[in-house]
This record gives C-alpha cells, structure tokens and sequence, in this order.
C-alpha cells in the first residue's frame, strides 16, 4: 500500500532567520521553500527544512516551535541550524551550509546554499496504523522526507548564491520521531549523499553547525534582541559525540534542560565526531573566531577551533560554560574520497534534556547532565537497531528480520496506546478506553507481552505551575494488571470492563471496553488525564517493563455543567463576585476568566450594565465555549481542551477590546431553540 500525497506546490514566504544584530533583527530572505513541518509526536517539537535547514530563527514563533522541548513548555532551545559539507574538488577548498552566522549574512547571502526542485515539498509518513500519514514505508512515528543538493548557484526565487561553489552532492534526508516514552526527547537526522557530479570529493566531511539558546520564552520574549542569546553555556562529551548548550545565566529556573547535538555513526565503522564552538561576531580570537571564508569553514570541520588547536588540547572547558553568545559545529572525520556516482550515510540526533539533581540551575555539573547522557545513549540505542551491543557487527543472535543485514532505527516498543476518550461532567469526568493495547506484539521479542493499565492526571492548576513539563505533572491514581504472574498487583480488570462497550456518535468504529470515574473536580480548571499501557518485560533481552506513551493519550478536560434540557434550571456565573487576579488567572487583564454555567446547547449571552449598556455579546455552543481566549491560548497551548457544553468562559474584555470596570454587571440569556430568556446578576471587584 502506498500513500499519495498531495502535489501542490506552496509559495511559502520563509522568512528565515531575525538577525542577532544590536537591533535583534535578521536579515530576512524569502526563498520557494518548505518550512512548514516540524515534530510533534512525542515532547520535542523541531522545524526541519527542505533546504538543508532546522529551527526557523523565531520567524515563526510562537505559532510553531523552532526546537521546543517539553512541547508546549515554551522552552525553545535552538535559533536555527544546518548541514555543512567539506570538501576537496581538484584540491579546491569547498564548503556548502545550510545556514551560517548571522554576522556574514549580507556576505554570503544567508548561507542559503541547498536548493530543491520546485514543488518537492518534505513528506511526512507514520508507521502508527490510525495515522492519516500512515505508510509501510515509515520508519518512526513520524518521519519527515525530503531531498536537496548543493549543485544550482541560483536560488529557487533566482537569487544568485553568492561566493557559492558546489561540490556536485545530492542530499536525501530523513528524520525519525517516537512517541515512545523513552524515546520522545530526540529526533534522529539521516543524510544520505551522493556525489551527482563528474569529479571526486576528496577528504569530505560532513557536519551540523547549530545556533543553540536555550531560554523560556514564555518568560523572555526572543524580540528581546541580542540579550535573548548571550547566555548560553556549552560543552562537549567525546564518549558519547555529543555537543550540548544549557542557559547558564538567562531565564534560570525556568529554562533548565539541555540541546545536545548527536552524532550517532555512519557507513564508514569506527568514525568519531569532532567539536567546536565560535562566538557571534568574534573575529580576532585565535580559538572562537567566526570562520566567514570556505578555508576557515573547512579548518572548523576538520575539528580545529585555531589552525593548531583542537578539543582537548588548550580549549577551556570551564570557559565555555561562562554565559556568551556561541554556536557549535559537530562533524564527522575524514570520509576520504567520494567517487562519482558513490554515496555515504552520516547519522546525527537532537537531543534534549531536564537537568538532573538539585544544583543550581546555572550549572554544568556531571549529576545535572545525568538525565541528557541517558537520552543520548537511548537515540545511540535507536541507530544501532539490531545491532544491540553497538560493535558495528552483526552477531548471529541479533539478526531478528533474517536479511543478514544490521536493520537500523529499532526500538523495543511497550504496548499499543489505547485510545482514549474522556467525557467531563458537573465535578466529574469519565474515562473510557478500548482494548487494542492488549493484542500488540513486541517488535524484538515477536511475544504479545502486555500486562496493564496506568491512569494518570494533573493537579488542578498545573497550568499555571507546572507548564514546563506535562509528564512531570502527572500523577498515577490508578492501576490494573493481568493475574495469574508475578508482575504487578494482580487486580485484574473487573472493576473497569464495561458488560457492553460503549460507542460514541463522533467515533462509531471503535469500542470502548473499559470505563472510569473520577468525582470531586473543580469547575472551570483545567486537568489533564492519561491512560497507558505496560508489558511483561523480556529479561531474555535485558529489558525491563516498558509503557506507552502519557503524551499521546493525554485530554486536557474542564469539569463543568452539561448542556441543559429544559427551560427551569437557573444560569449562573463563578466566581461570583469575581475578585481581580483570582487564583487561576494570568499576569495580565487578557489572561482573566469568568465561566457562564447551566446553558442551554445553543443560546446568546448578553452582559449589560446597569444602566443598560451592552458590553458584551456571546454565541455559545457546545463547540464554541470560550476556549479561543487568550488564557487558553497560554495555558493549554495546542487548543484541544475539552469543556462540558453547559458552560462558556469569558475574558471579562468587552466587545469594544476594553477591560471592565469594577461593578455589577447584569446578562441575559437567550436560548436559542427555544427562545426563553433567562437572567443574572454578578459582581467584579477589582
């Protein structure tokens, strides 16, 4: 079976890159390009390009996320980054970027230097079944495809590339995302590259040069300007090829993760990775000089921070944690020589973190990194597939598909997640979820291995909180498991199976088997709940219980007031009175909320003041219940929260975009089948 996807061609003005200049603004380019993809299966949320390029350089922030980690924590971690390739054709220095720093834009044109034919726009696929991107082709949970080369010196707008020399390389690039919760903190790049040209490349080598900062924009707006990126702090692990940023003097407390940036192996065996850092405009430091010639780019590739001078040898560790404005570039060795018509694949991760431990956030200590060097070894784990010792050959009992090849990009995989729909009613929702994650079968082990069922929720208010992270917000409430082993509690599933499944109208096809309550929830605040799935284990594999993900299966629910049926029951309005900066409210006038409950399915909202002004008109339905405010906007971020459909929220912002006064306000309500009229009263003190 194959997907089709769409040809259409988009115009998409990408205006790539604000510059970090004293004003904070980059030169911009508009170039005929895709840059609208970016990952969203899992907790880190990156832009990736089909010119070569990752991270969007704020242009289109906050709408999409350049490298967000959590996703929806507003923590961004990278500026923009691209591949570089360096090379030797007929002993000519060559260097090709996908971006450069922001200093030799009007120089070089951006560093642009990748284009694509017209209309080859970056395909996304799953290997997830009830995908709408789903194909037998995929690799991940969610895979971009895309295609570039080095060889036009024109732009697809016709812009001349200037001082551009092509090397004669074609790129294919894929990039993998999981869901899993092991797995949904990095995304691994893969290039591969084929010399298309009628000359050798000599002494190639193949590098990522990323912009990294790390701060929480939600506290520090990226317009800020050049003070929104000189505090980063960076380092580099020559175990693991791993080149990392953290914020060691900007939003602390609120921006305490890691970048890292990968390099996980390639077709040549036993390669290693080389690191260095420049500061931003530098151009007279021996060692963090911002290389701006082909000579000096390759120089940087080769792994030399001066002519003489490499990681390890005179290179300050301690310095490069001080706060400053740098971007780092971390290549592979020499590939030697790339014939014409010959290809090599080079495989890179972007890894993320939360800092570890209880040192001050501003530090770069080995317990802080303990949680980066984890995930990195989890991406190395993703490349090395069935290669599970990761020695680059393929022993007799790890050739589980019987080709006689190293299949890569394997993860051992925890049940299916089931799917889940939560219904939220006065002071309480219910759970139901169905009963797929029972039949999955282990990709390494080829054993149905599920044994349970987690359930999960926040607290009333982690909006407001703990926004920085979901996962860490959720709580485990519940818990059931298979009987008849050692695993687990036992309880088996009668408490929560269903006699006869439940099927919802806006879901016909599946069968929801088991259901749970939960009473006692406020109105009007936001939780979320999740359902999981947990296997046996496979001790013959070294692998201990494995879950599925909270992300994907995680409803962001407001309790509330059902729709009412009848023309009896009285409207009202909480809090009431309403106090300025009640409890669940934000920083600013826009970021308040009052909620009109027991509403009719469809019904107009009047508010009045006394003296009969109309301040405000609402059209409220079971769809359309207030949660485009901009409260909603903040704190729950994707939109999908889901509101009982007796209930509206407002802003307290009048149709005239002005806040109310303090006062008592009167409304009426209009129900919209029915025509009767109901009426209220309330008060705000400010």
């Amino acid at each position: 079976m194959k997907v089709r996807f769409f040809t259409v061609i988009y115009l998409l003005s990408a205006a790539l890159l604000m510059a970090q200049s004293n004003s904070g603004n980059r030169l911009q380019k508009e170039l005929d390009d895709d840059n609208s993809k970016y990952t969203n299966i899992g907790n880190i949320g990156i832009t990736f390009t089909n010119f070569g390029t990752y991270g969007h350089g704020f242009s289109q922030w906050p709408q999409q996320p350049s490298c967000e980690y959590p996703l929806g924590s507003g923590i961004e971690h990278l500026f923009d980054g691209g591949l570089w390739l360096g090379g030797l054709v007929n002993n000519e220095v060559r260097v090709t970027t996908g971006a450069v720093d922001a200093a030799s834009v009007s120089a070089r044109g951006g560093g642009f230097e990748y284009t694509n034919k017209k209309g080859d726009l970056v395909v996304e696929r799953s290997s997830l079944l009830d995908s709408k991107f789903f194909s037998p082709d995929a690799v991940s949970h969610q895979d971009f495809v895309m295609d570039f080369s080095d060889t036009s010196r024109v732009l697809s707008n016709g812009e001349l590339i200037v001082d551009h020399k092509p090397l004669g390389l074609a790129v294919h690039q894929e990039t993998y995302a999981w869901n899993f919760p092991f797995a949904d903190f990095f995304v691994i790049i893969n290039y591969t590259i084929k010399n298309v040209s009628t000359k050798s490349v000599d002494a190639l080598h193949v590098g990522l040069w990323t912009d990294t900062v790390v701060r929480n924009t939600n506290i520090t707006s990226p317009r800020t300007g050049a003070a929104f990126f000189n505090k980063g702090g960076n380092g580099f692990n020559d175990s693991l090829n791993i080149a990392y940023e953290f914020d060691a003097a900007g939003d602390i407390g609120f921006s305490d993760s890691y970048i890292g940036i990968q390099f996980l192996g390639s077709s040549r065996k036993n390669m290693n990775a080389n690191f260095v850092s420049w500061q931003f405009r530098n151009t007279d430091d021996v060692d963090y000089f911002m290389p701006s010639t082909d000579e000096d780019r390759y120089t940087k590739l080769q792994g030399f921070f001066s002519s003489k001078t490499k990681w390890g040898d005179g290179i300050s560790v301690s310095e490069l944690k001080q706060a400053s404005n740098r971007s780092i570039l971390l290549s592979s060795d020499n590939f030697n020589t790339l014939e014409p018509g010959d290809s090599i694949n080079v495989v890179f991760a972007i890894v993320c973190a939360k800092k570890f431990g209880t040192d001050p956030a501003s530090l770069d200590t080995d317990e802080q990194k303990t949680n980066l060097y984890a995930n990195a070894g989890w991406a190395l784990r993703a490349y090395n597939g069935e290669d599970r010792n990761g020695n680059g050959i393929l022993d007799p009992t790890e050739d589980a598909d019987g080709d006689g090849e190293i299949t890569r990009f394997i993860l051992p995989a925890p049940p299916l997640n089931p799917k889940v729909k939560v219904v939220p009613e006065n002071q309480k929702v219910s759970i139901y979820w169905d009963k797929r994650a029972e039949y999955s079968v282990d990709p390494i082990s080829g054993l149905k291995d599920f044994e349970g069922y987690r359930l999960y929720k926040t607290n009333a208010g982690f909006d407001l909180t703990e926004s920085q992270d979901l996962i860490s917000s959720l709580v485990k409430i519940a818990e059931f498991d298979s009987i008849g082993n050692e695993i687990g509690f036992n309880t088996g599933f009668d408490f929560i199976e269903l006699n006869d499944p439940v099927v919802f109208e806006d879901d016909p096809t599946t069968e929801y088997k088991y259901k749970f309550e939960i009473d006692g929830l406020l109105n009007g605040w936001q939780y979320v709940y999740s359902v999981t799935a947990f296997d046996k284990g496979d001790p013959k594999n070294n692998m201990s219980s494995l879950e599925s993900s909270m992300l994907t299966s995680a409803n962001k629910v407001l309790s509330g007031t059902p729709a009412v049926e009848d023309d009896d029951t009285d409207v009202g309005v909480y809090p009431n009175p309403y106090y300025g900066e009640a409890v669940w409210d934000g920083n600013s006038e826009r970021l308040r909320k009052i909620y009109f409950n027991n509403l009719p399915a469809e019904c107009k909202i009047t508010i009045y003041t006394l003296s009969g002004d109309i301040v405000k008109e609402i059209y409220h339905d079971q769809q359309s219940n207030g949660s485009d405010l901009r409260w909603f906007e903040t704190f729950a971020k994707d939109g999908k929260q889901k509101m009982a459909g007796g209930e509206h929220a407002w802003d307290l912002i009048t149709d005239s975009d002005q806040a109310i006064a303090t006062g008592l306000y009167l409304f009426t309500v209009k129900n919209s089948e029915t025509g009767k009229i109901k009426r209220g009263k309330f008060l705000v003190i400010k």
